[in-house]
C-alpha cells in the first residue's frame, strides 16, 4: 500500500503547527512532514512538539542539512525521537540548500563528501556502535550513545543529482525527493539507488519519498502554476498537479508506478485553507489511492 503524507509548510508560522498535527492525527493522514528551510523553523523541535502532541500520525523531517550539525548532536536528536515516540519518527539528513550554507558560513567544499561521513557516523552511532573516525569532516572518537534506539531506524537521504542518489542506494535507508522530480525524474532515480545499492551489496528495502507539489480548489491551476514559475520549473513536464481528489489521486499513481513508495502532498506556499488541505489529503484522496 502506498504511503500517503501532507507537508506542513515554515511559511506557515510555528504557531499554526499544533493545530494541524492535531488533524492530521485525527483524519487518519499517515505522515505529516516538516522542513528545516533557513532560516525558518527547526526540524527536531518542530518534530518533538508535533509528537508529543499526536498519538499515531508518523512525523518526518525532510531534511536536516548536515553542514549544520555535528553528527553526535544529530545522533542524540534522532535517538532521543524514536525512543520516546517508537516507530513514529522518519529523519531525513542531505546537503542543505548550498547558498544558505554559505550565509551562515557552513558550506562544504565537498558537500558529497561531508554527507557520506556524516551518514556513515549516523547510522552506525544509531545502531549503537561505538565510533572512532577521522574523516575530511567528520571526526569521532570513542563516541557511542548512551541512549541508543531500541531496535533499527530508518535514516533517510535527500538527493537530486546522480552521485548523492548512488550515495543513498549505497549507504541510506531511503531517499527523499523533491517536487521538482516528475515521474520520469522517479525512474531515474530510482535507477541510481539501485547501481548504489549493487555497488554496496545491498539487498533490503529502500524507500523512496517523493514530495508531489499539489493544488486545489477554484483558483488551483493558477496557484500550481504560479509557484513553479517562480521556482524556475513552468516548464518541467509532468510536474505537480491541480485539480480535485481524482486528478491528485492519478499524479500520486504516476510517481508510484515510477518507483515512489511514499508521496507526500505539498500543498502552494499561499494554500489558503491549510487545515482544509490536511482533510482534502486524508478524506478525500487517500481512499482513492491503493
Amino acid at each position: 500500500m502506498t504511503a500517503l503524507g501532507a507537508v506542513f509548510r515554515p511559511q506557515l508560522p510555528p504557531e499554526r503547527l499544533r493545530a494541524l498535527a492535531r488533524l492530521a492525527d485525527e483524519t487518519g493522514l499517515e505522515e505529516l512532514w516538516l522542513w528545516e528551510d533557513c532560516f525558518r523553523e527547526g526540524g527536531i523541535t518542530t518534530a518533538a512538539a508535533a509528537l508529543a502532541w499526536t498519538e499515531r500520525v508518523r512525523i518526518g523531517v525532510g531534511l536536516l542539512p548536515v553542514p549544520l550539525r555535528n553528527v553526535a548532536i544529530t545522533a542524540m536528536e534522532a535517538a532521543t525521537l524514536h525512543r520516546m515516540f517508537p516507530g513514529r519518527a522518519v529523519l531525513a539528513i542531505g546537503h542543505g540548500v548550498q547558498d544558505w550554507m554559505g550565509q551562515v558560513g557552513a558550506r562544504a567544499e565537498s558537500p558529497l563528501t561531508l554527507l557520506r561521513e556524516h551518514l556513515l557516523a549516523l547510522r552506525a552511532l544509531l545502531a549503537g556502535e561505538r565510533v572512532t573516525t577521522r574523516g575530511r569532516y567528520v571526526s569521532l572518537d570513542g563516541v557511542a550513545l548512551d541512549w541508543p534506539p531500541d531496535g533499527p531506524v530508518e535514516v533517510l537521504t535527500g538527493a537530486t543529482g546522480p552521485r548523492t542518489l548512488r550515495l543513498t542506494g549505497e549507504a541510506a535507508d531511503g531517499t527523499v525527493l523533491t517536487a521538482g522530480t516528475p515521474s520520469e525524474g522517479v525512474r531515474r532515480a530510482r535507477g541510481l539507488i539501485d547501481e548504489g545499492r549493487r555497488k554496496a551489496g545491498r539487498t533490503g528495502p529502500h524507500r523512496v519519498v517523493v514530495y508531489l507539489l499539489t493544488a486545489t480548489g477554484p483558483d488551483a491551476t493558477a496557484r500550481l502554476r504560479a509557484e513553479l514559475t517562480d521556482e524556475g520549473l513552468a516548464d518541467v513536464p509532468d510536474l505537480g498537479v491541480a485539480g480535485d481528489a481524482e486528478a491528485v489521486a492519478k499524479a500520486v499513481q504516476r510517481l508510484v508506478d515510477a518507483g515512489a513508495d511514499t508521496v507526500v502532498l505539498q500543498p502552494t506556499a499561499d494554500e489558503p485553507d491549510p487545515e482544509g488541505f490536511v482533510r482534502f489529503v486524508a478524506q478525500d484522496v487517500r481512499p482513492l489511492v491503493p
